[in-house]
């Protein structure tokens, strides 16, 4: 088992799915762990139990961003030094995440940059190009997919000032990470698509929509205010 490393999946009502995952991010040894986000039917009552897994429940939902940082903290307190964070949903392949420990150095974030196929609806191609430009507009760094749920943080992230609860909180770990002159690094992961209408989403595209506008907007003006201050002390 790699002692510095462990595998988080957050995740809410895939039970279809969660098991399968489980299973195929145990053969890593890698020491993983589920956090049950108030799902209907209890993570652990589907997952076979195993010396190199835990797992942690919300009595209620409280959004993805913060059972990120669930883990994450429960990372820091096993001793690891790093997370990698895979969704439940069977969007992503475990496997990848071997791609991505080479670059684990330095405090990086890495992300896992989906390859679009076949199956991939437009709304996610136009949503991922999309957040790219403003992540560039707040931050001045150009990523390619900084929508993908699939990356590796550093514990240090706790120690940035994150406000935000939900999709949010991807985009805004993201841009405060490179505000503490940190660097992200990608690199290419194969994902699956299922068939256009059995793919399970929780991803709201109203309300998360406005929470992911409202995030962008404030990071933006606080950018501005950040660049002025800067310029101010030279």
């Amino acid at each position: 088992m790699n002692h510095n490393i462990s595998i988080i999946i957050p995740v809410y009502n895939n039970p279809k799915t969660i098991k399968q995952v489980v299973k195929d991010a145990l053969l890593l040894n890698i020491f993983l762990i589920v956090i049950d986000d108030g799902s209907d039917i209890k993570i652990e009552t589907i997952v076979e139990q195993n010396n190199n897994l835990t797992i942690l429940r919300h009595d209620k939902n409280q959004g993805k961003g913060v059972a990120i940082l669930t883990g994450i903290r429960e990372a820091k307190k096993r001793g690891f030094n790093y997370v990698i964070s895979i969704d439940g949903d069977g969007q992503h392949y475990p496997k990848e995440v071997l791609k991505l420990l080479p670059l684990l150095q330095d405090e990086n974030i890495v992300i896992g940059n989906r390859v679009f196929k076949e199956n991939v609806p437009n709304a996610s191609k136009f949503g991922r190009q999309f957040s790219n430009f403003w992540i560039w507009t707040e931050s001045g760094k150009w990523l390619n997919d900084t929508q993908s749920g699939f990356r590796a943080y550093p514990i240090s992230i706790l120690e940035l000032n994150l406000t935000q609860s939900r999709y949010d909180l991807e985009i805004e770990v993201l841009t405060k990470h490179l505000w503490s002159g940190r660097t992200i690094k990608e690199v290419e992961i194969e994902v699956y698509y299922p068939p256009k209408g059995t793919r399970v989403s929780h991803f709201d595209k109203v309300q998360d929509n406005i929470r992911l506008s409202k995030i962008h907007s404030r990071l933006f003006f606080l950018n501005i205010l950040r660049l002025s201050n800067i310029f101010r002390t030279r």
